[in-house]
């Protein structure tokens, strides 16, 4: 039976470890330097896991002759028991096993979906442990997420300074990836001049459980269509039928919800039919994957289209929020690019 496993390989541990110590911040592990390459997972000048392409799919990674460039914030993975007298609220950079299933999970899995038309820019930060967003020590969480924002704007920083070159940016980003983008887009973007430069934001499952408000941004609004550029789009994937224990409908009702397959908010039911194909087992791609439509702020989908479908149990899609729908978002991506190139032409 082909399994949907690694469509969950990126994201968050269902049972979290319970961490024991208090944050001090004294203890944190060292910032990384982004000068050096070895504090990014992905970089265009480098060989890395960004640059693949699903098996079977007759893709090609393009980033060579890319036209805009993706700074990529990946999820939660660090989500394991610290070791012992180990600083256990933020991910150490230098933790080589830790780094290594980033690279084989989220930028495997999801940063590649931009590799069609985008120069890949992916920062390693000390992510914050899983145990932040489900503890009720909320301090200590937001020095936590504090801290793993520090380095996604210092990397941002680097990269403005050294790799950008007045190039259209995408924002993309998953989960916590998700909840540092929307903070990155407000200080740098929102009313701000490099918000010129912004392509677009694909900002899909906030792991804080806060939806993108249609007045999340005061300039950057919600995108209607395919094809608008300097916008956004968000969503959170849940099996049909379904309501997540923190949905409240006067927080979710009216927060936006995009459905990657059609670019809209309506919810007008997305039939796989439309599904450009998602990756599965071994990073293998696998056509109409999945449905999917928009209800009441989320979005629902039928159990994926895999051999022994049937089976599946899961409600929460949270982790294949960009699996399922990987190939739309990559004809997307480009078709967006396309649409800033010739705005910005037309002026």
């Amino acid at each position: 039976m082909v399994t949907i496993i690694s469509l969950l390989a990126a994201g968050c541990s269902k049972q979290p470890v319970r961490l024991q110590s208090r944050y001090l911040a004294d203890d944190a592990p060292g910032a990384p330097d982004y000068a050096n390459p070895m504090y990014w997972a992905a970089l265009p000048t480098v060989k890395d896991a960004a640059d693949s392409v699903p098996l079977r799919s007759g893709l090609k990674d393009e980033q060579a002759s890319a036209k805009a460039d993706l700074f990529f914030i990946h999820p939660t993975i660090y989500t394991q028991q610290p070791e012992l007298g180990a600083f256990e609220w933020n991910a150490d950079v230098n933790d080589a096993a830790l780094n290594q299933r980033v690279d084989q999970s989220t930028i495997l899995n999801q940063a590649t979906a931009f590799n069609g038309s985008c120069k890949i820019y992916a920062p390693r930060y000390r992510q914050a442990h899983y145990y932040s967003f489900v503890t009720q020590h909320r301090d200590e969480a937001q020095k936590a997420m504090d801290l793993a924002y520090s380095d996604i704007k210092a990397a941002f920083d680097y990269y403005l300074k050294n790799f950008q070159h007045d190039r259209p940016i995408v924002i993309a980003s998953h989960s916590q990836g998700t909840a540092h983008a929307k903070r990155l887009l407000k200080e740098f973007f929102d009313g701000k001049k490099l918000q010129q430069k912004l392509v677009f934001a694909y900002l899909a499952g906030d792991i804080t459980g806060v939806p993108a408000q249609p007045d999340e941004f005061k300039n950057i609004k919600p995108a209607q269509t395919p094809y608008e550029s300097g916008g956004f789009a968000s969503w959170h994937t849940y099996a049909r039928g379904f309501f997540p224990d923190k949905y409240t409908p006067n927080r979710f009702a009216s927060c936006v919800c995009t459905n990657p397959l059609t670019w809209r908010l309506d919810e007008d039911y997305a039939p796989r039919t439309l599904n450009k194909g998602g990756v599965g087992l071994k990073f293998t791609f696998m056509p109409q994957l999945a449905d999917a439509q928009v209800h009441k702020g989320l979005l629902w989908i039928n159990k994926p289209y895999v051999k022994g479908r049937m089976l599946l149990r899961n409600k929460v899609w949270h982790t294949a929020d960009i699996n399922l729908f990987w190939q739309s978002i990559r004809e997307n991506v480009a078709l967006r690019i396309e649409s800033y190139i010739q705005r910005e032409q037309n002026k």
